[in-house]
Order: C-alpha cells, then sequence, then structure tokens
C-alpha cells in the first residue's frame, strides 16, 4: 500500500520518517480505521472501553517502540511521535490507553527496572500479555506530586508496605499491574513499585460522571497495608527526579496526541463543510467558514513542526525538561483553540457525536490538563529561561 500523508499534515512533515516508519504508519492506520474509529462513539457515549481493541494496538508493534527488548525495529522519536498522533487522530482514549500502557508502565520499568525487571516486564507489557497503570497522582497531590505525594512506603525486611491512595489512574479498572509511586519512610525519597492489582489491600474503584475522555476507564485507587517484595520495586528510582524521566518522556508525545486530536477534529469538519449544503453551495466555500480551516490548519502546522524538532533533540540526546514542557503547553492550547474552531464550522451538528467534532472537542479538555497542566509546564519552561522558579 502505497503511503499518503494525511490532510492535516500540510507541510508533509511525515516524509521525514523512513521508509519502514511510513510502512508501519500505514499498516497502523488502516487498522484504526477499519478496527477502531467504527465503534468509538458508541463506547464514548457508554463510557465503556472496548476491550476488543487491545489486541489490534498491541499485535502490530506499537506498544514497546521506545526500548530495544520490545521495538520491532529501529526506530527515531519523530516516528514515536507520529504513531502517539495517528491513534489520537482516530480518538483521544484509545491514544491515551497506548500513552499509558507504552509511555507510562512499560516506559517506567524501561527507564527505571533494573535489567532483570526489563527482561521481565516490557515483553509481557508490549505484547498485552500484562496490562498496566501508573499511579502517581493522588486525591489531594497532581501539580505537586513532586513534594505533596502522601502515599508512603515502609521497608519491614524484604518487602515494603504501601499505604495512601490514587486518583485518575487510566486504565486501573482492569490494569494487572500499576506503577506506585511512594514515599519512603526511611529516607523520604519517592520510590517506584510494580505492584499486582490482585495483592491484598488493592483496591480501584472506577471513576464515574465524566465529560472527557468517557472510554478511558479512570479509577481511585486504595492502598491499604499493601505488602510489595523488593524484587518488585524498580531498583533506579530512586526519587521525584527519576519519576521525571519518564515523563519527560510521555509529555512530549501527549503533545503529539494533542496535535492528533486537532487533526482528527481538522479532518472531520473539511469533510463536512465539503458535504454540508447551505444557501445552495457547499459551506466550504464560505469565506468564514475558509477562515476557520486555515486557522485550525496554521495551528496543527505550527505544533507539528514544534513536535518534530522536540523529537529530534531526543534522538540526539539533547531534549531538557523545559522542552518537552514547552512542546506539551503550546500544542494542547492551539488544540484547544483549533477543536473549538471546527465545532464552529458545523455549527449545530459540531455537539453530536455523529460527525466526530463533538468527541475531540470534549476529549480535548482532558489533554490540557493530564501530563501537567499548560500553567505548569509554563513555569517549567520560565525557569529555564530566566533562572528563577516561580512555582509558588
Amino acid at each position: 500500500m502505497p503511503f499518503e500523508t494525511i490532510a492535516g499534515d500540510f507541510y508533509g512533515f511525515e516524509t521525514l520518517l523512513s521508509d519502514r516508519e511510513k510502512d508501519f504508519i500505514t499498516t497502523l492506520r488502516a487498522q484504526l480505521e477499519s478496527e477502531v474509529k467504527p465503534i468509538v462513539n458508541e463506547y464514548w457515549e457508554k463510557a465503556e472501553f472496548p476491550h476488543q481493541i487491545i489486541d489490534v494496538l498491541h499485535r502490530n508493534g506499537a506498544i514497546g517502540l521506545g526500548f530495544p527488548e520490545t521495538a520491532p525495529f529501529e526506530n527515531s522519536a519523530v516516528f514515536r511521535g507520529w504513531v502517539a498522533l495517528e491513534l489520537a487522530r482516530v480518538d483521544a482514549s484509545v491514544s491515551t490507553y497506548v500513552g499509558v500502557q507504552n509511555g507510562l508502565a512499560l516506559g517506567a520499568v524501561g527507564v527505571c527496572g533494573s535489567d532483570e525487571q526489563r527482561a521481565e516486564w516490557l515483553p509481557k507489557l508490549a505484547s498485552g500479555e500484562v496490562l498496566g497503570a501508573f499511579g502517581l497522582t493522588e486525591p489531594t497531590s497532581g501539580s505537586d506530586s513532586a513534594q505533596g505525594l502522601k502515599t508512603v512506603a515502609t521497608r519491614d525486611g524484604g518487602t515494603w508496605i504501601l499505604n495512601g491512595s490514587k486518583r485518575w489512574i487510566g486504565n486501573a479498572t482492569f490494569s494487572d499491574i500499576t506503577v506506585i509511586w511512594a514515599k519512603s519512610a526511611e529516607d523520604g525519597q519517592v520510590k517506584g513499585f510494580i505492584v499486582p492489582t490482585s495483592t491484598p489491600g488493592y483496591t480501584a474503584t472506577k471513576i464515574e460522571g465524566k465529560q472527557s475522555l468517557r472510554i478511558v476507564q479512570n479509577a481511585d485507587i486504595t492502598l491499604e497495608n499493601v505488602v510489595v517484595p523488593e524484587s518488585l520495586r524498580l531498583q533506579n528510582a530512586n526519587s521525584f527526579k527519576d519519576t521525571a524521566r519518564v515523563l519527560r518522556l510521555t509529555r512530549a508525545e501527549v503533545a503529539w496526541a494533542a496535535v492528533g486530536v486537532a487533526v482528527g477534529a481538522y479532518e472531520a469538519a473539511l469533510r463536512y463543510t465539503k458535504e454540508r449544503v447551505q444557501f445552495g453551495k457547499p459551506i466550504a466555500s464560505h469565506q468564514l467558514i475558509q477562515d476557520l480551516l486555515v486557522k485550525s490548519l496554521g495551528n496543527i502546522t505550527a505544533s507539528i513542526g514544534l513536535c518534530t524538532r522536540v523529537s529530534q533533540m531526543l534522538d540526539d540526546g539533547e531534549q531538557r525538561d523545559e522542552h518537552s514542557a514547552l512542546a506539551k503547553a503550546f500544542a494542547t492550547a492551539r488544540m484547544r483553540e483549533t477543536v473549538a474552531w471546527c465545532r464552529e464550522a458545523l455549527g449545530g451538528n459540531g455537539i453530536v457525536l455523529d460527525y466526530d467534532v463533538a468527541r475531540f472537542f470534549a476529549d480535548a479538555e482532558a489533554l490540557y490538563s493530564y501530563e501537567g497542566t499548560r500553567e505548569m509546564n509554563t513555569l517549567i519552561v520560565g525557569r529555564a529561561i530566566t533562572g528563577q522558579a516561580a512555582f509558588v
């Protein structure tokens, strides 16, 4: 199947990918279009996760692309960003499932695990044999996780006892393991633990009533004297700086996913305006509709350029926290503008699921906030460029 750039890629950034990467994207795109896109509106409305798509997302190697133990071929960070874009272009919740499984759960083991832990867990997470979640955010600790974490890990000989709670944990209602971040009672440093969800004292309860990312199964987690052996403590997670190494990688991919949401809304709006007839002609021929579409495309194109560069910096070993923070802050803000303009282009039909834009419009709000709010990412960049911390 010949490779084609998508309508949202006006400058043809995808042509920067290698032939092998393009082939992968072509196959993934076809699978998403045929097996995932037709069902997402139904499951979004029901606020349920379509478990039948897990096999689709794992079987072609989309999970584990960033680590040599699980990558099907050598690939670039730019390519991995495009995978996140392609997923979110179909549905933000599907992209979030992959982001949690791949970037957070598998990524935490890949970045902070020992060689033995990587060898045991990475293939299982990549194949879907084991489903994972990532437990960092707490009911009273979100943006201040570096200092405000209240979950405690107490050493007891060859085991650790975890007590505390987590909130907004994606995939947690059906995960087999959750990577739990807790402060050590001994040294006050944040450490990571691979916690099987069948462990006594571990409870996950679905968060109801969400109006964004309704397919994602977020949960409140309680940990009551949860016993974890030392062998399941991530051996290279010894402070929040190590947690931040995981987030640095995922934050850039969330920026790519935000672009994907904008692209999905833009392409849906473009299709609609070419077909919708008012005053005897397609509304795409109206000047104000073209203005909305062009502004949307400009946001998308600028965001792809920024994300491409920050991913190139990762490949070159030059990416720092402030680089991924700027990408996330900028791309999500532009996404938010874009989905609103696309909804506007559809008029009243922009608020029903039939035309997809309503789903992108609602889901954008979650991406705007998770993996670091715009305000927190702004302060990370502000500290880097001024030398002054302004977090409190």
